[in-house]
This record gives C-alpha cells, sequence and structure tokens, in this order.
C-alpha cells in the first residue's frame, strides 16, 4: 500500500509560450536575409513609381509634368536600396515598417480604389504590386526588429527610441500618407447631371492645355454663377440659383470626373480651371460680362476666394466651408499656439504635397482675401464643420467691411440642407444684390 501511495516528486514546469510571442517567432522564420527582400520590395516599390509618373500619366499630362514627383521618390529609394546593408538593423527595420506602410496606402489609394471605383488599367497593376511590396516591406521590418531585440538596454534607451519612432510617425509618416492619398486619389467617375432646366455640354481649356468638361445652363437674368467644385456636390446649389434665373456652371476640375490633368485634393492649381471657366462665361451672349459670381464648397470655395484675388472678373463669391490647404493657413489658425503650430504634421504634409503634385503651396488666404476687396465676399461657416473651419472668422477680418460671415446650422457644406429657407434668403439675396445689373461695388 506504501508502494501505491508513494507518488513521484512533481518536477520542474516546462516552459509556455504566450501566443503573441509564438507569432512573432513564426515571422522571424521569413528569409533570413532581409536585406534581399528590403532591396527587392523597394525594387517594386520604383517601378510603380516610374510607371506611375512616366510611362502612364493622367489624360493631358506628360511626363515633364511628372519631374519632381518621379525623381525625388526615385531617388530616395535608391538611397535606400544602396544603403541597406550598411544601415543599423533597428533603422532599417523601421524604415522598412515605414516604407511598407506608405507602400500599402499608395497601392490603395491609387491602384485598389480606381480598380473598384472605374475598371482596371495598367498602372494599377503595379499600384497593386506596391502594395503588396509594402505588406514584404512591413513583415520584413517586423522580423528585423524582433531579431535584433535587445533585452539589456536601459530603460531611458528604450523610452527615447520609442519618443522617436513616435514623433516620426506623427510628424511624417502620417502626414506623408494623407499627402499620397490627396494626389493619388482614384478618379471620381463622370457625374449624371440633372439641374431641373435642359444644360449644354462644355468643354474647356485651361491656360496650360487641359480640357475640363462642364455642364451649363443659360442664364435667364444676365447673371451666372459658377457653382464650384465637380458636377455632383453642388447640384442642390445649382438648382436653386437656377429657379432665380441665374446661369449656372459646374464642372469637373482636373484630374477628376472626365476633365484630364493630375487630381490635387487641395485644389493647388486649381485656379486655371476657375479662369478657364470664367472665360467661357465672358463669352456667353446670355452674360453681362460684369455680372459673374462663384458660389464654392470647401476646397471650391478657397479656390473662388484665391482667384478672386487675382482677377476682377469674379464679382461676388460664396465661400461656404473654406479651411486650411496648406502650412500657410494652418499657421494662421487662431485655435493653435504659437509654438504648437510648428510641431505638426502640417509642415511634412505641405512639403509632400508640393513634391507628389509637382506644385508650390498657394498663399495664405488670410494674405489674399484682403485683395478681393470692395468687392462682397460671403463666408458661410458650419456651427458643427471641420475644426479648421475656424479660419473663416480670420479670412473674415482681413477681408475688411466687403465680407460678411454667416455661422449656419449643420455639418461641413451642409448649411442648404440644414437651413434651406434661410439660405435661400440669404445666398440667393446675396447674388441679388451683388450682381443685379449696374451693381456697384462698394469702396
Amino acid at each position: 500500500m506504501s508502494e501505491i501511495l508513494n507518488l513521484r516528486e512533481p518536477g520542474p514546469r516546462e516552459p509556455t509560450t504566450p501566443r503573441s510571442t509564438g507569432v512573432v517567432r513564426r515571422l522571424a522564420l521569413l528569409p533570413r536575409d532581409d536585406v534581399a527582400v528590403f532591396r527587392a520590395a523597394l525594387a517594386v516599390v520604383a517601378l510603380a513609381v516610374v510607371n506611375d509618373a512616366y510611362l502612364e500619366p493622367e489624360l493631358g499630362v506628360t511626363a515633364g509634368d511628372h519631374i519632381v514627383s518621379g525623381l525625388v521618390p526615385l531617388a530616395l529609394v535608391a538611397l535606400l536600396i544602396a544603403a541597406a546593408n550598411r544601415l543599423p538593423a533597428l533603422i532599417r527595420g523601421w524604415l522598412a515598417v515605414f516604407a511598407g506602410a506608405l507602400s500599402i496606402v499608395g497601392g490603395v489609394a491609387d491602384g485598389v480604389s480606381h480598380i473598384l471605383a472605374d475598371r482596371l488599367s495598367g498602372d494599377d497593376i503595379t499600384a497593386v504590386l506596391a502594395g503588396v511590396a509594402g505588406v514584404a516591406l512591413v513583415l520584413v521590418g517586423i522580423t528585423t526588429l524582433w531579431r535584433t531585440r535587445r533585452s539589456d538596454g536601459s530603460r531611458l534607451r528604450r523610452a527615447a527610441i520609442g519618443l522617436a519612432i513616435l514623433a516620426t510617425t506623427v510628424l511624417v509618416v502620417l502626414p506623408t500618407a494623407i499627402a499620397i492619398i490627396a494626389t493619388h486619389k482614384a478618379r471620381s467617375p463622370a457625374a449624371s447631371v440633372a439641374l431641373g432646366r435642359p444644360h449644354e455640354s462644355v468643354t474647356l481649356i485651361t491656360s496650360d492645355g487641359l480640357k475640363l468638361h462642364a455642364s451649363y445652363v443659360p442664364s435667364r437674368n444676365g447673371a451666372a454663377v459658377i457653382a464650384f467644385p465637380g458636377r455632383s456636390q453642388p447640384v442642390p446649389h445649382a438648382r436653386l440659383l437656377i429657379r432665380h434665373g441665374y446661369g449656372v456652371l459646374l464642372l469637373d476640375r482636373r484630374g477628376e470626373g472626365a476633365s484630364e490633368g493630375d487630381y490635387n485634393a487641395f485644389g493647388w492649381a486649381g485656379e486655371r480651371d476657375l479662369r478657364a471657366a470664367i472665360s467661357y462665361l465672358r463669352q456667353r451672349p446670355d452674360v453681362e460680362p460684369d455680372r459673374i459670381g462663384g458660389l464654392g464648397l470647401s476646397v471650391g470655395g478657397e479656390l473662388l476666394l484665391q482667384t478672386a484675388a487675382h482677377t476682377p472678373a469674379l464679382r461676388a463669391v460664396v465661400s461656404e466651408g473654406a479651411g486650411q490647404r496648406s502650412l500657410a493657413e494652418h499657421l494662421d489658425n487662431p485655435r493653435v499656439g504659437k509654438v504648437q503650430r510648428w510641431f505638426t504634421g502640417m509642415l511634412a504634409q505641405t512639403a509632400a504635397v508640393a513634391v507628389l503634385s509637382n506644385s508650390t503651396p498657394p498663399d495664405s488666404l488670410a494674405d489674399l482675401v484682403p485683395q478681393v476687396a470692395p468687392r462682397p465676399v460671403l463666408l458661410i461657416q458650419a456651427r458643427r464643420g471641420n475644426p479648421d473651419e475656424v479660419l473663416n472668422e480670420v479670412y473674415d477680418r482681413a477681408a475688411g467691411p466687403s465680407s460678411e460671415r454667416w455661422v449656419a446650422q449643420g455639418g461641413h457644406t451642409g448649411a442648404l440642407a440644414a437651413a434651406p429657407t434661410e439660405y435661400q434668403r440669404r445666398v440667393v439675396g446675396f447674388f441679388d444684390r451683388t450682381l443685379r445689373p449696374g451693381a456697384r461695388q462698394p469702396r
């Protein structure tokens, strides 16, 4: 009986592997030559850049228009490939993660979304391949970081590395990702326009030779308004003006709908589009040349203010939802501290957009709107709009007595839907006063 009750002494427990550690260890089974994978994935990304910038650019755009947006990314990729085996593993690992994340963003924005929105084209294939290469870069980066981890590092060193990674992510990587999306978003299909009255299909030619497609409803009162941007977003606003006798021109801006050119969400080159629209309206027999106004939503409002500052042909502007489009406006934001303004991602975002769009940032609207005076401006600021709509307070003060500001119900560019009667009274009344026959601008 004693032998039966004689239990074996318990031995040491076998170590268990946490599930998360097991996943990382499986990643470590990826190819040991992480430098080769790093270089190969970057080569695929370089191929996508070459194809997008030089081999298959947008309609109306030549390879010469993409010198900066092609050469700068290619130079950075070439530098990473050349220096790969000389970089410390820690730095190479994080660079792989960052480069991979940006490649994935580009692959989705320029490839996958375009295929879903329209159709498959040649540059979509290389964009998707770049996204796949981005996934490989992220994986090889994580693997490299796992293999080179140090358990004996001091807390101060680990904290410093963590802060550097966080700062790079917030101040550089995320803003650059926004810039990629802002300059490579899939082209929206051409909109079918139903404006309540017959319209004419129009082709506008910009000063840089692009063809823009537009729709125009002839004027019945001698005045015309450019409703901007696009041929779908401002349709309710256009119908309102058309019912009151105004001619209305809707146009697909460059890179959108059926229009040629490269897309830029912030509209940095869009003034040329509006100048082409103004030139068209000034030649219309149904429009008096000194009775042309503009109604802009969001970036459309920003561009109309900019264009009005540079040409007196635009006699009155309604700008709804204007905000910031570059570092210049960000620095004017009254709700951001003077020191804090510089420690945001807007600096990197503006630089990245400049490179990827082959253009320079426009001047600050706070500096431009005084040049619109004495022509009248109506600024519409949403009560529940984007945070940067607070800049309308700055623009209103800068424009002087010829400007008026309305804080409207609703969200961003939603004043008409939220308060249709008040919108009609204010906006149509504004154009009735400022674009009436023989109307004199205040001095």
